[in-house]
């Protein structure tokens, strides 16, 4: 059974996929564009995954603290802020929107594993009190929505290319006895 939705509920999708893509985007901008200067006018560090992956608690703690203090650690570095910045502008511009979902789905994970909030009381430095459940998880989610209701065919590049696809593809003869 096919699900019709209606335009406001279409909106809302394309909406919820264009604000994922900004955020990853500008997450990945941000990490970029770093060393930047403050606002005070001192100079900021380069972003790095190193203090991040050696901050991992959880189940696969030993792995991102390798990680981090490994020889890959500056790859790591330019790795994510790209990919960030793909799957930002693949979901802003609804291009290869199934792909981003699942780039932002990988990343989402990576992110969520690093740091699987499960203290359930008031961190230092934390923006809220988590168990289980975090905004990463919740981005997840959402992602996932995005990725099920295949919002590339709705509104974006996606939609552009399906049509012109379909008005260059040759039209076959209908079969004999056919109207």
């Amino acid at each position: 059974m096919m699900l019709k939705l209606v335009d406001h509920q279409r909106l809302a999708l394309v909406l919820l996929r264009t604000v994922i893509g900004w955020h990853f985007l500008y997450e990945g901008y941000y990490k970029l564009m770093l060393p930047g200067w403050s606002r005070g006018g001192e100079l900021l560090a380069r972003w790095s995954a190193s203090g991040y992956l050696k901050a991992s608690a959880g189940p696969f703690a030993g792995v991102f603290h390798a990680l981090g203090a490994s020889a890959a650690s500056p790859w790591i570095d330019r790795v994510i802020p790209i990919a960030l910045v793909a799957v930002g502008l693949s979901l802003i511009l609804g291009l290869f929107t199934q792909l981003g979902c699942w780039g932002a789905l990988t990343l989402l994970a990576a992110f969520y594993v690093t740091q699987i909030p499960t203290a359930g009381t008031p961190q230092p430095g934390a923006e809220g009190t988590y168990l289980f459940v975090n905004k990463t998880l919740v981005e997840g989610a959402a992602v996932f929505v995005v990725l099920s209701f295949r919002t590339g065919t709705m509104a974006g590049l996606d939609l552009l290319r399906s049509s012109r696809a379909a008005r260059t593809l040759p039209r076959q003869p209908a079969p004999a006895g056919e109207a």
